[in-house]
């Protein structure tokens, strides 16, 4: 893990280059051309320039070590200057993460040394056209090559679609079936019988590369599977899923931000019935505030995960999946409050939040889709809820309670009260045998995500308040802002799993009539109805805080 002082420095350095190189109007223009700067992502990656490749590539191997939290706040910062460039250089990493975690030794010096000494970029070859997210249908295939009867190769066949860097890359890690199952292979941009299509024409990200793969008996030498042994590809995967999706939530937190970014300056100039937007609860409390608090959310949560990966408590991938859920949706939210902000200058091309809104909406779909989060995080959660015989998140909500009665500021019972009402919804779901329902099962991951969340939040505003956060983390509130922020969603996500989760069961058939009552008492919906008091109060405070207004910080539920 990099020193703070050194995390510093990279984004600053990050900064000043994208300042130099990648101004708003060159932004604007190159998204205009449907134009993917490729010198531009050549000179970030190269050793002699920016070399921003290092900091993903071990110390062993030339790089600079960084952990999953400098990770993060690298992908974040990449992701405000632009979320196309910041695809192309993430790509390099999604392509290198089967080598970093499955490769033989001399594939690990061989391959990442090239990336760290050369700049080398990489696409990673997962998706197929009929397959999409589902890793497990694969119809590209590595045919073995024998010679004396010995494997001395392999022959591959398929096709890939929507790859990252997919025209522009050096090299390609391109998961084919063998017959020992799916493998991960290294196949160079000159092989034989390989082909990449014309870039796609797509919605957002129109700086990044996007194309089409075909192999037609590409042939590698055995040296190219990576780490020697066929049908390791779906482990080789599963084994990064937390870690890639933590940088694709960093990627929808740094993106929202930085439409809001420009929404909170414009409102100060924009008069409107003698006087500006930004003095206007009507602006402020829909299009801003409500924003902040999600992301905020959101960042907590990544930076909480983070820190896990980094203290070796494994993959996390639901953790990932929870976090890349929660940002990038909040990220697409954001994104489209700012043009709504900006009214119709905010509709043209002329201004960056209309790109920034197309840019983001890939977050949600790539890495994963919304979708596939929901069911990823109900599925593992679900799990818990059966192990603990019902208990998992009481004991969570408990542990948040103890939390308020040391830090009675930061929102921790009422994101308590959504923990409760979750695991009440769970059992509810269990005992009527809801989840054959699919869409309760994705409901279950939304409420999920939310309230952990706001448990997360809570806890990261009582570290801040204690001077025990993470002295890398994000400090753009001080400690009274931050639980204004904490209790500000803690409220909006007990709400939500209560009511939604009352709907959704109900809907499903899962609660009669004679047992409504007893149902309603037990998501505590009254005391989640009462927790709403103080609400416009801290979304007053958090308004002033982000325009820098003299204020008092509003009390705590």
């Amino acid at each position: 893990m990099l020193a703070h002082k050194t995390l510093k420095l990279s984004v600053k350095s990050l900064k000043e280059f994208a300042k130099k190189r990648l101004p708003d109007d060159v932004l604007i223009d190159l998204d205009e051309r449907d134009e993917c700067p490729i010198e531009i992502v050549r000179d970030m990656c190269s050793p002699d320039k920016l070399g921003i490749q290092l900091l993903f590539i071990p110390e062993e191997f030339g790089g600079m070590g960084g952990g999953t939290f400098d990770v993060y706040c690298i992908c974040e910062e990449m992701a405000r200057i632009d979320l196309g460039i910041a695809t192309s250089v993430l790509a390099t990493f999604l392509g290198s993460d089967p080598i970093t975690v499955g490769a033989t030794p001399e594939q690990k010096k061989l391959w990442l040394g090239r990336i760290a000494d050369e700049g080398l970029l990489f696409a990673y070859g997962a998706t197929e056209p009929e397959a999409g997210s589902d890793l497990g249908a694969l119809r590209t295939t590595a045919d073995p090559v024998l010679k004396d009867g010995r494997v001395v190769g392999y022959k591959i066949n398929g096709n890939k679609q929507w790859i990252s860097n997919g025209g522009v890359a050096g090299a390609y890690t391109v998961l084919a079936s063998t017959p020992a199952g799916p493998t991960w292979f290294i196949v160079e941009k000159d092989a034989k019988g390989f082909t990449h299509d014309e870039p796609e024409d797509k919605h957002g990200i129109r700086l990044s590369n996007t194309a089409a793969l075909a192999f037609n008996d590409v042939y590698v030498d055995a040296d190219r599977l990576i780490g020697g042994v066929e049908g390791q590809g779906l482990n080789q995967a599963q084994a990064v899923f937390g870690y890639t999706r933590l940088m694709v939530a960093a990627f929808g937190l740094g993106a929202g931000w930085a439409a809001l970014d420009r929404a909170i300056p414009y409102s100060t100039k924009r008069i409107q019935a003698g006087a500006p937007l930004s003095e206007k609860q009507g602006y402020t409390h829909k299009l801003i505030v409500p924003h902040v608090a999600r992301l905020e959310a959101a960042r907590a949560y990544i930076e909480q995960t983070a820190e896990r990966i980094d203290a070796g408590e494994g993959s996390l991938n639901t953790e990932g999946a929870i976090a890349k859920y929660m940002a990038t949706e909040a990220g697409n939210q954001a994104a489209e409050a700012s043009i709504q902000a900006l009214g119709g200058y905010g509709y043209t091309h002329e201004y960056m939040v209309e790109k920034i809104s197309r840019d983001v909406r890939i977050t949600t779909i790539y890495e994963g889709t919304s979708e596939i989060m929901e069911m990823t995080i109900s599925r593992d959660r679900w799990q818990l809820h059966l192990k603990t015989r019902g208990q998992h998140y009481h004991e969570k909500a408990r542990e948040l309670e103890a939390l308020h009665a040391r830090r009675p500021d930061v929102g921790a019972n009422i994101a308590a009260f959504a923990h409760h009402a979750l695991a009440e919804i769970m059992e509810k779901a269990r005992v009527a045998r809801l989840t054959r329902y699919q869409h309760i099962l994705l409901r279950l991951g939304e409420w999920i995500a939310y309230a952990e969340c706001a448990g997360s939040l809570a806890r990261r505003a009582a570290l801040l308040a204690e001077n025990k956060l993470n002295e890398k983390a994000n400090r753009r509130f001080d400690a009274p802002a931050l639980a204004a922020v904490s209790r500000t969603f803690a409220r909006e996500a007990a709400l939500k799993v209560a009511e939604e989760g009352l709907r959704w069961v109900c809907g499903a058939g899962g609660v009669n009539d004679a047992e409504m009552s007893a149902f309603e008492t037990s998501l505590q919906l009254p005391a989640i109805h009462r927790a709403q008091a103080g609400l416009i109060s801290d979304m007053d405070f958090i308004a002033d805080v982000l325009y820098a207004r003299a204020a008092k910080p509003a009390l705590a539920a």
